[in-house]
Parts: structure tokens; C-alpha cells; sequence
């Protein structure tokens, strides 16, 4: 059986790390064998669990992605490969081998490593806890992004590796890549192909936190929209650092008002997605006991581990295509058509959508957002005809 997959963003700041930690200690005190991951560089789950890596408390495991070590197991003949050439080209091999950790590697492989706790069997839960926003967005992003230009370049590029491979070596005098590079290749591509599946399957969800700001709140909205875009389901929305009403001075009864006024906003655009409410506490949560407590008041009598009953954002009928844009305003939404893909544009955030052969055969008949739901519909007759 899948473990229930729980994933945890926010903007920078607003106390992520504390509710996925929270999160994951809860759910190891219910009796689920629980795995805490976190594809953020910083680290700083470890740090807000006062541990270092390993069984922090009992049913409770911490994990932390050891870059270089993953990088030679998932992808090292792609590795080898660069240094080698990096070598030919004269740099040595401490700087070969610094350069070859890429930018966004970390996060990259803390996905692929997150395929394979999935599939081991052993958990029950595993609580992810993300980068900010932008870094999360990009990250998901990339499994079905990289799939676009895989499936159109790889088999052209074995093919023109094939034929220049003889040259490259006379003329550039550096070698090609050979076939277990490209099969290496190959084998990333589908592993975040499957980590994709993982992540936008009926055991996986996102939960957003966030304060309750203006300008946090306005992030929160958008990124709500952008992860619908991309087809991963957000199951409920974590309101951190809310002050008390009752008892307060002045200042503070004025923090409490506008937070009030910013918390009913945020009803109206993530509804019906619940809102769990984490009070400001007094002293910043560290280690587990504390942690447990946040768990225990951010999620109230709710059961935070049940299955979701949120539909997959893209659905596909018979001449029609719906795509969930929660919070998306009409001039935000941009459609367009190159052959037998639908380009679909919120905000700053894209996605290429090739369609199914039923309707890559069709003309579009129609398109409209409403409620935060974009139906595009097909027309009967297929486009050649037309």
C-alpha cells in the first residue's frame, strides 16, 4: 500500500519547517510509522527537531539527502562522463568534480530519494517539507517539463550521437558521450517522471502555509493556482502565528483585528479547502514535545493522515478538457494551440499539455474560466477536416 505523501510550502519565513515537523511528530504519536524528508538546502529540519538524522523518536525518522553520495548512485556515469571531459579540457579534478554538482542537484535528488521511500513499503506517512514558494513551483515543474524535451530530443540525439561521435573526438578533441550515458539519462528522466506520478497521485497532497499578511496571503493565492496548474492537489491551508483576540493591549488588539479581516479573505479564496489555525506561541517550538503540542492544536479533532478527497486538477472527457485554476482572474489565463498540444499560461507559470489522440484530431470550440474552473472544449469534427 502507498503511504499517505503530505508536502508542506510556503513563502520564505512563515513557518513551513515547523508545520511539517509538527506534522510528522503527530502522526509518529498516533502509531504511523512516519519519514520526514525536506528538499530544502537549508536544512533546517534538523534543526526544529533539536536531532541529527536518523530515528529521532520512536516511529519517527528523519532524513537528509547526502548530495554528493546520491549523485554517484543516481546519475553517476552522467557525472563521470562531465568530469572526464572537464579533465580533457585541463581543469583538475577537484575543480572537475566541484563543478559537476549542479545547481538544483539537492533538490533533484531529495525527489528521486522520496520515489524510492515510497516504495519501500515501510512507511505510512511521509511528511515532506519543501523549499519556499518560487523553489517549489520550479521544482515540481520539472519532472513534466524535462519529459517534453526528452521525448522529442532523445531519440534524435542518439541517433546524431551515433554519427558525430567519430568526429567529435578528432575535431574537439574531447570525447562523447557514450551509450551509458545516454542510458543514464534515461533512467533520470524516468525516475521524476515516476516521482510526477507519485506526487500528483490519490496519495499525495500539498498543504500551503502561510501568516496572516497581505502580502503572504496574495502569494499563497497564486501559488494555490500555480500548483493546481500543474496538476498537484492542495488538501488544506495551515494559518501560522495567529495572535489571540482576547486580553490583548492595544497594539496587539490591532494585529489581531487585521489578522481576523486577512483569515476571513482567506476562507472566501481557498475555500472549501479547510483552514487550520496555529496560534503565535510564546516561545518558538523546538523539539518534539513541542512540536506534538503544535500538531495537536493545528489540526484539532480533524484526522490530518486521512485520504483527500480532492479531484485531480486536469480532467478529460470525450470533447471537452477541465483544468482547476483556483483563484485565477480571466485576464491572468492566457490559451494557445501548436499542434497537438494546449499551452496553458497563470501568471508567471506555464504549462504544455499534449492531448490525448480523441482530441489532438479536433479544432477548440470554445474556452471560458469560470469559478476557477477553465473548460476548453472540442469541437465534433477533427481539425484536418476542418
Amino acid at each position: 500500500m502507498s503511504p499517505r505523501v503530505l508536502l508542506f510550502t510556503g513563502k520564505g519565513g512563515v513557518g513551513k519547517t515547523t508545520a511539517a515537523a509538527a506534522t510528522a511528530t503527530l502522526a509518529a504519536r498516533r502509531g504511523l510509522k512516519t519519514l520526514v524528508v525536506s528538499t530544502d538546502t537549508a536544512h533546517s529540519l534538523a534543526d526544529a527537531l533539536a536531532v541529527e538524522p536518523g530515528e529521532i523518536a520512536p516511529g519517527l525518522h528523519l532524513h537528509q539527502v547526502d548530495t554528493q553520495k546520491s549523485l554517484e548512485r543516481h546519475w553517476g556515469e552522467l557525472q563521470q562522463y562531465a568530469k572526464g571531459v572537464l579533465g580533457e579540457l585541463g581543469l583538475d579534478e577537484i575543480t572537475s568534480e566541484e563543478i559537476t554538482v549542479l545547481p538544483g542537484a539537492e533538490e533533484l535528488i531529495a525527489l528521486l530519494e522520496l520515489r524510492e521511500h515510497a516504495r519501500e513499503g515501510r512507511w505510512d506517512v511521509i511528511v515532506v517539507d519543501c523549499a519556499p514558494t518560487a523553489e517549489t513551483l520550479r521544482l515540481l515543474a520539472l519532472p513534466e517539463a524535462l519529459d517534453w524535451h526528452v521525448s522529442r530530443l532523445l531519440p534524435v540525439g542518439r541517433k546524431l550521437m551515433r554519427l558525430v561521435s567519430p568526429f567529435v573526438r578528432s575535431v574537439a578533441h574531447v570525447s562523447a558521450p557514450g551509450e551509458e550515458v545516454m542510458s543514464a539519462g534515461e533512467r533520470l528522466h524516468r525516475g521524476l517522471m515516476e516521482v510526477r506520478e507519485l506526487l500528483t497521485g490519490d496519495h499525495a497532497s500539498v498543504r500551503l502555509v502561510f501568516t496572516p499578511e497581505s502580502v503572504v496571503l496574495a502569494e499563497a493565492r497564486r501559488t494555490l493556482t500555480s500548483l493546481s496548474l500543474y496538476g498537484y492537489r492542495v488538501d488544506a491551508v495551515i494559518a501560522n502565528r495567529v495572535f489571540p483576540s482576547g486580553g490583548a493591549d492595544e497594539w496587539r488588539a490591532q494585529w489581531a483585528a487585521a489578522q481576523t479581516r486577512l483569515l476571513g479573505e482567506a476562507e472566501q479564496s481557498f475555500a472549501p479547502l479547510p483552514i487550520h489555525v496555529v496560534p503565535y506561541l510564546p516561545a518558538e517550538p523546538v523539539g518534539t514535545d513541542a512540536l506534538a503540542s503544535v500538531g495537536e492544536a493545528m489540526y484539532g479533532d480533524s484526522d490530518p493522515f486521512a485520504a483527500h478527497a480532492v479531484e485531480p486538477p486536469l480532467r478529460l472527457s470525450a470533447d471537452e478538457l477541465v483544468l482547476a485554476l483556483p483563484g485565477a482572474d480571466r485576464g491572468d489565463v492566457d490559451l494557445a494551440r501548436k499542434g497537438d498540444e494546449l499551452i496553458v499560461t497563470a501568471g508567471p507559470y506555464r504549462r504544455i499539455l499534449a492531448l490525448p489522440t480523441a482530441l489532438a484530431r479536433r479544432k477548440i470550440s470554445g474556452a471560458a474560466l469560470r469559478d476557477g474552473v477553465l473548460r476548453v472544449g472540442f469541437s465534433p469534427g477533427s481539425e484536418s477536416a476542418s
